[in-house]
């Protein structure tokens, strides 16, 4: 990826990066970038890592019994 660019490109991207940005937030740019790579690694391993079946499993859930207006409480006052 930098085979092209060399030494005296490396420092003038460094010259152009502390133009444009300055050096208070030189660090703080920095932290973001490495944040954002890092949350990306560990999403793409997630992607990577998670077993195949759950991946292909997206049948919806048969639904849930419903209950019978008999079996519900009668009484549905609040307590005091």
């Amino acid at each position: 990826m930098l085979n092209g660019i060399g030494a005296p490109g490396i420092i003038l991207l460094v010259i152009l990066a502390l133009l444009l940005f300055g050096p208070n937030k030189l660090p703080e740019l920095g932290r973001a970038v490495g944040r954002t790579f890092r949350e990306f690694k560990d999403g793409a391993r997630e992607i990577i890592n998670e077993p195949e079946p759950a991946r292909k499993s997206e049948a919806p859930a048969p639904p849930a019994p419903q209950t019978v207006a008999a079996e519900l409480p009668q009484d549905r006052r609040l307590p005091e």
